[in-house]
């Protein structure tokens, strides 16, 4: 294998049950069946990072931890590959918090849920991502995530590490279930482009070389995938 997705399916703020596999899977799945067709001859592998909780449990950062568990898990048996960490909901903040794991190279969170900025706790961490590309898609509709809250995290890792984009998905809810062929293509041609260097369609290169916040609040275009043209 020359490169790994490790899936982060969604969760909960706080809960200390376990998660049901085929249930917390059910959200990864398909996109993670995509990616692994279109990687096949690339030799990607990619799992599904089954969690020890349901919750993310405050400071404890499970999901989190889970992840760096798993990139661990990706270098012991693959050896010294690039990982791309992909996660949805729960799982994007997962995902952008583990990004720091030296086996990584790329985060890439979908509707991350993210906590409210106040002044009782600190800002969600961003140093760890320097150095990865990240892409970050958020529906401008969703009721379970604030999508400003996923703008003003881009916005604060773009200043230290300029491999940052965002794409929003006008309309659109947490699920992003009126888009999903366009985010799954979104998705597929970031994960191609960071593991395999093939280049990245128009519309990612140009949100990653846009300052901010233009390149933070890239529209997602309908049809985007249909007819991708790389250079």
């Amino acid at each position: 294998m020359s490169g790994v997705v490790l899936l982060l399916p969604g969760g909960d703020e706080v809960s200390s049950r376990r998660p049901s596999p085929l249930l917390a899977a059910a959200s990864v799945r398909t996109l993670g069946r995509r990616l692994t067709r279109a990687g096949r001859d690339e030799g990607l592998a990619a799992h599904v990072v089954h969690y020890r909780y349901r919750g993310w449990n405050g400071t404890e950062a499970h999901l989190a931890r889970d992840a760096e568990w798993a990139a661990d898990e990706a270098v012991r048996r693959y050896g010294d590959v690039p990982v791309c960490l992909v996660g949805t909901d729960m799982g994007g903040r997962a995902a952008l918090r583990a990004g720091g794991h030296e086996a990584v190279n790329s985060v890439l969170a979908i509707a991350p849920w993210l906590p409210d900025e106040d002044m009782a706790a600190p800002p969600e961490p961003v140093k760890q991502l320097a150095g990865r590309q990240v892409l970050i898609v958020h529906g401008t509709n969703d009721e379970r995530s604030d999508p400003e809250l996923s703008f003003r995290l881009a916005s604060r890792a773009k200043k230290t590490n300029r491999a940052v984009c965002r794409f929003e998905v006008h309309s659109d809810g947490h699920g992003l279930r009126h888009y999903r062929e366009e985010v799954a293509a979104l998705a597929q041609d970031f994960v191609m482009g960071v593991l395999f260097g093939q280049s990245f369609s128009r519309p990612v290169e140009d949100a990653l070389a846009a300052p901010p916040p233009l390149g933070l609040r890239m529209p997602l275009a309908v049809g985007f995938g249909k007819s991708l043209r790389r250079r």
